[in-house]
C-alpha cells in the first residue's frame, strides 16, 4: 500500500490505497516514516511524495482512527523524519489532502497541486488536537489567520485558495503532475549530497543578528 520506486538518487514514494481514498492505518504511516529514515543516509538527493488515484489522502483510516491512530505518535515520527531529510522533498497531491495527512505535505518543501485538490484539517470537528508540529508548520507558511481558518473554523479549501494563502507552491494539470515534480528536482539531481545538503541548511538557518555577528548592534561602544 506504500509503493517506493527508486530511480537512483531519485525516491518516489506513493500512497497506493485507492479504494480506500488513501486513507492511512498505522503499518503504512510506519513505512512511510521508514522510508524517510531511509533516505537520510542512503544518499537521496530528491524525494517525491504522491498518491495514486484521485485522493492523495483522506488522513486516518477511519476504523484505525477510532482505536486511536488519530492521535499516535507515528504521525509526528513521519512528519519529523520527512522534515529532517537534507534533500529536496516535494509533495505532489493529486488530489484532496485531508486531515492528519496534511502534516507531511507541511513537512516537504515545496507542495505541488492540481487544480480539484480541496484541503481540510477537521480537527475541531471531530475533538482531537492536531499533532503538535502541524500548527506551527502551517503557520509559517501561511500565518496565524488563515492557519485558524483551517484548524479551528473548519474550512475546506480550493486549491487557488491554497496556491493563494502559500499552503502550496504551484497548481499544475493532473496529466503533468508527476512531469512538474521531476522539473522541480531536476537541477539537484545533477548536484552532490553535499551541495543539495548545504543549501538546504543554509535555507533554513536563522539570520544572525548584529550582535551575534560581532558587529555593531545597539550596546556597540558601551
Amino acid at each position: 500500500m506504500i509503493r517506493l520506486d527508486v530511480e537512483g538518487a531519485l525516491w518516489i514514494v506513493t500512497i497506493d490505497r485507492a479504494d480506500k481514498a488513501n486513507s492511512l492505518t498505522t503499518a503504512m504511516l510506519g513505512d512511510l516514516a521508514g522510508i524517510a529514515s531511509r533516505a537520510a543516509s542512503e544518499g537521496v538527493r530528491a524525494l517525491i511524495l504522491t498518491g495514486n488515484g484521485r485522493v492523495f489522502s483522506a488522513g486516518a483510516d477511519l476504523d484505525q482512527a477510532r482505536a486511536g491512530l488519530a492521535t499516535h505518535p507515528v504521525w509526528e515520527q513521519l512528519s519529523g523524519a520527512l522534515a529532517a531529510l537534507p534533500c529536496l522533498t516535494i509533495a505532489a497531491l493529486n488530489g484532496t489532502l485531508a486531515g492528519g495527512a496534511m502534516g507531511m505535505a507541511l513537512a516537504c518543501d515545496l507542495r505541488i497541486a492540481v487544480p480539484d485538490a480541496k484541503f481540510f484539517y477537521p480537527v475541531m470537528k471531530l475533538g482531537f488536537l492536531p499533532q503538535p508540529s502541524d500548527p506551527p508548520r502551517m503557520t509559517a507558511l501561511i500565518g496565524p489567520a488563515r492557519s485558524k481558518m483551517i484548524l479551528m473554523a473548519g474550512q475546506k479549501i480550493s486549491a487557488q485558495e491554497a496556491l493563494t494563502f502559500g499552503l502550496i507552491d504551484r497548481i499544475v494539470p493532473p496529466e503533468t503532475l508527476m512531469d512538474a515534480a521531476r522539473a522541480l528536482v531536476a537541477d539537484v539531481m545533477t548536484a552532490s549530497d553535499d551541495h543539495v545538503a548545504g543549501i538546504k541548511r543554509m535555507i533554513s538557518a536563522k539570520i544572525p543578528t548584529a550582535r551575534q555577528e560581532g558587529g555593531h548592534g545597539s550596546d556597540h561602544g558601551r
